[in-house]
């Protein structure tokens, strides 16, 4: 409402700008009068200075008076002011009133948002804890998910396999390693529900014991079977893991998320920046962080521009078309020379996890398995208690055969 009175403010200006230049015009009739006066003057001045002579300025001055005697007739008859006529400023008038005015109230109907009211910081905070204590329940959530369907490339081996852990975790609840196995494998077919349910199970038996990736694992298996949703069994999982690690990474990914749902931009920025700064360019919540933060931070008020994410080291562009040039067996003895550089390097001066992740590969793409399980022992040692880090050795360990 208000712009939309400065609008018409702004046209009414333009308005009376318009039919007050009209009004105080001077006739044609009139400026032609003082215009050929001027003229006889100036043909009295020319004779006096020699620059015609008498008869030249008996005809000059005929000429003049007759035109003298055209404007004065024009004007007895009533001319008009202005070039045009009076009816044209009302119109221009109208115009920009509805123009402007009207213009601006279309805009606003199309792009704003009319009826919406004000949202005070205070307000934003009570419907912010409105929602957190309005929360869906994982029940409520799932009763609205599709039925998940089978991986197409699922054997059916595979499947009665599956058949067969069930029913021994079925018969021995307590075997953690058989509710590990069944977790990681219902999780694998799409079973997410099953899955998270079997984690939850695998919580109770280890009471105490339970770590926060433990909770974590348990937040993510329900945030992915409620389709990305947060509900009061995910946050409260969250909460557990936070409690027994506060650096844990993804429940910190996961509680940014949960701020997010709750209209709470300010703190989902401040966990996610920190958590950004902390992880490994490799971590997998790393690409979904780096593909938000910057919208929740101009949600949030925050002037942020997003670092670029360092590369993970490896061979240069030179080295790899170095080694297309090289015959089979050079091209091996180069691998294994710049597998031999990063292992001393990392054994004189450190390095990140995927670096040691990637030289454990290394030994096992070389079939040198001695090397990568004694690489493996060593990494335990470097990154214990840094799970998320550990998560990726495991994972590099397995692939080179020498962790089950």
């Amino acid at each position: 409402m208000i712009i939309t009175a400065l609008a018409l403010f702004c046209a009414a200006i333009l308005g009376v700008a318009v039919l007050r230049g009209r009004a105080g015009a001077e006739p044609p009739a009139a400026y032609d009068l003082r215009v050929y006066r001027d003229q006889l003057k100036e043909v009295d001045r020319d004779l006096a200075r020699g620059v015609i002579n008498e008869e030249d300025a008996e005809r000059l001055r005929a000429e003049v008076s007759r035109r003298i005697l055209a404007a004065d007739a024009k004007l007895r008859e009533g001319g008009q002011a202005g070039g045009q006529p009076t009816w044209a400023g009302w119109a221009m008038t109208g115009l920009a009133v509805a123009g402007i005015g009207g213009g601006a109230v279309l805009l606003y109907s199309e792009m704003g948002a009319p009826g919406y009211t004000d949202v005070p910081l205070k307000g934003r905070i009570a419907a912010s804890d409105a929602a957190r204590a309005n929360r869906q329940t994982q029940a409520e959530v799932e009763a609205q998910m599709p039925e998940a369907e089978l991986p197409p490339d699922v054997s059916e081996d595979f499947l009665a396999l599956m058949e067969k852990l069930r029913e021994t975790v079925e018969k021995r609840p307590e075997d953690q390693r058989g509710l590990a196995l069944l977790v990681r494998n219902e999780a694998a077919l799409g079973n997410l529900a099953a899955a998270y349910q079997a984690q939850q199970q695998l919580i109770d038996v280890k009471g105490d014991q339970a770590t926060a990736p433990d909770y974590a694992l348990l937040a993510d298996l329900m945030v992915s079977a409620a389709g990305g949703y947060i509900s009061q069994e995910a946050e409260a999982a969250i909460r557990a893991a936070l409690e027994r690690e506060p650096r844990e990474p993804r429940a910190r990914y996961y509680l940014g998320l949960y701020y997010m749902q709750v209209d709470r931009p300010d703190a989902a920025f401040r966990t996610w920046r920190t958590l950004l700064e902390e992880s490994q360019p490799g971590a997998p919540w790393v690409p979904l962080i780096r593909s938000r933060i910057e919208e929740v931070a101009w949600r949030a008020g925050v002037e942020y521009q997003l670092p670029e994410m360092e590369d993970a080291p490896g061979p240069s562009a030179e080295d790899v078309e170095a080694a297309s040039e090289l015959s089979d067996e050079d091209r091996a003895d180069m691998i294994r020379g710049m597998v031999s550089r990063l292992s001393e390097r990392l054994a004189n001066e450190g390095g990140t996890a995927q670096e040691w992740a990637r030289l454990i590969g290394a030994y096992g793409v070389l079939g040198q398995t001695e090397q990568a399980r004694s690489i493996w022992e060593e990494a335990q040692q470097v990154f214990e208690g840094r799970e998320a880090e550990m998560e990726m050795l495991r994972a590099a360990a397995q692939e080179a055969g020498v962790l089950e």
